[in-house]
């Protein structure tokens, strides 16, 4: 009988000793992998930060070039190590954000509300200007496929062609501002901007969540490829809780180099209102155009009964400016939606049929604000975004009351409704942001703080002007026409001692970079419908 041979040791027995061995003298047994998070790390300069990543032996994940910045997983001990470096100025746990928004009864007429229809009939219509939007992605519905110059996936870093937006909110921002569909029954354009072309910048998923890395690589993106792609403008659509001052949120950081380079930035103020100091990160950017919302009451043949919608966020914000700097109509706005997508399944009594829903939030406001914006560039591409942000405002139009007083608090309203026609023909120029230094802003040498001041009562005033007190309220059974304008957009060096009785919008009574970890916000939170 045939007997087989057993070898003393066998292949596989000596290589399990000897994984054993090594695993024991290197420490796996006794020291597994340790967890890692994702963090947002800043330097003087990119090169440094990727540098000191490597140093303490983390991974990159994201080069966000604009801020100076990479994104990197790193151990509890990698962190402590590079907190602990001198080169290292901000070492900053990977926040999440989401988008910002609501529904109602259809409404197609927003165009009409603010002057817009009159300026596509004279031809102007946001032809050749590029408007980039960061949110959740984009269908590629009949009305917007036309428009599409380029999609970016900030999420997984890569230039994409696929159609998509299974939550529903980016889809339905860039229609406010591009649908070139026609009402039948008037045969207005549905859109503000119905020429526009649009740069989709998926920074969010399904969920409308998204984080500060992701968020900040579009925008990164954005600036890197603006003369490719003539991107002029940039919508913001969405609304985190600030936890710091402005300068100090990587966020803003990144919007602020983005209207340094040029580009007209368009931040909601948030949906969180309507008590006051409630504006949003990146609204609370004092450059940029930050918009809230207004609603035509039902009745959009009657301008006499429009109100401020309840949700919308108010100023000023912790340095004391004045924000929102305009308000426009994002109450009960109708634009194309995906039936299958989130928020479309989720709330479906809003949807409208023909892949049409209605929502409201300060997000549709933006959109429709981002649009007028365009059709102001095509009449006049020489506009700096501070020429715009001036025309913009000074153009508004304030809601007033019967004797001619405003109806509500220029932190509730800004300067006033937007009107596109008044807009596209204003002539005004250096009257936004004066008194401010974006440079020396971004570079640390000197920030800035509004006019605003909080009085012995709790009451909110602009510095040395009389009649603006914040009301403490809303009237909610009636509205009021609109009507004038003016503007305030200006501030001055920050010396720390702005009159904040209460202190800080923040808990806490000082303010840390690292205070800026896990902070949220909802794109596409409901919201009333007004």
């Amino acid at each position: 009988m045939y007997t087989q041979k057993r070898a003393p040791y066998s292949v596989v027995w000596i290589l399990a000793v000897f994984l054993a061995t090594f695993m024991i003298l290197t420490g796996t047994f006794m020291h597994p992998a340790e967890p890692t998070s994702s963090y947002l790390v800043q330097a003087a300069d990119l090169a440094t930060a990727r540098t000191a990543v490597a140093a303490v032996g983390g991974a990159i994940t994201h080069e966000l070039a604009i801020i100076n910045s990479v994104g990197a997983q790193l151990t509890a001990q990698q962190h402590a190590r590079l907190v602990a470096r001198e080169d290292v100025s901000l070492v900053l746990a990977n926040s999440s954000l989401a988008v910002a928004g609501g529904p109602s009864q259809p409404d197609t007429i927003f165009p009409s509300l603010i002057g817009a229809a009159q300026l596509h009939q004279e031809g102007i219509t946001g032809d050749g200007i590029t408007v980039a939007v960061v949110d959740t992605g984009m269908w590629h519905v009949g009305a917007l496929k036309s428009h599409i110059a380029v999609q970016y996936d900030a999420i997984n870093n890569k230039v994409t062609t696929a159609s998509g937006d299974s939550n529903g909110h980016g889809t339905h921002i860039s229609a406010i501002i591009a649908s070139d569909a026609r009402s039948k029954e008037t045969n207005l354009y549905n859109g503000v901007a119905p020429k526009v072309d649009l740069v989709n910048i998926i920074a969010f998923d399904k969920n409308g969540s998204g984080s500060y890395l992701d968020v900040i690589r579009g925008i990164d993106w954005a600036v890197a490829n603006k003369d490719q792609y003539n991107i002029r403008v940039m919508n913001l659509s969405f609304s985190a809780t600030p936890q710091s001052y402005y300068w100090d949120d990587p966020i803003n950081q990144a919007v602020m180099r983005a209207w340094q380079a040029g580009i007209v930035v368009v931040a909601a103020a948030g949906n969180t209102g309507p008590e006051p100091m409630t504006i949003g990160v990146p609204g609370n950017v004092p450059y940029v155009i930050t918009v809230g919302a207004m609603s035509d009451n039902y009745t959009p043949a009657n301008g006499t009964d429009d109100i401020l919608a309840s949700f919308s966020a108010a100023g000023p914000t912790v340095e004391g400016f004045v924000k929102p700097d305009v308000v426009a109509p994002g109450g009960h706005v109708l634009a194309a939606m995906k039936s299958d997508s989130q928020i479309a399944t989720t709330h479906p009594d809003y949807y409208y049929g023909g892949n049409l829903f209605t929502m409201s939030g300060t997000s549709q406001a933006t959109a429709v604000t981002t649009g007028v914006v365009a059709l102001m560039l095509q009449k006049d591409p020489s506009l700096t975004p501070d020429d715009v942000k001036c025309r913009l405002m000074s153009s508004a139009h304030t809601a007033v009351d019967d004797q001619g007083d405003l109806a509500y608090s220029i932190f509730q309203q800004g300067a006033g409704q937007v009107n596109a026609y008044d807009a596209v023909y204003n002539t005004a120029s250096g009257c936004a942001n004066q008194g401010l230094d974006l440079a020396a802003d971004l570079d640390g040498t000197a920030h800035f703080g509004g006019p605003a001041m909080q009085d012995k009562d709790g009451n909110f005033t602009i510095m040395d002007t009389d009649g603006f007190a914040w009301s403490g309220g809303f009237a909610w059974s009636g509205g009021f026409a609109w009507s004038g304008g003016f503007a305030w957009s200006g501030g001055f060096a920050w010396s720390g001692g702005f009159a904040w009785s209460g202190g800080f919008a923040w808990s806490g009574s000082a303010v840390s970079p690292a205070s800026l970890t896990r902070s949220t916000s909802q794109i596409g939170s409901w919201v009333p419908q007004e």
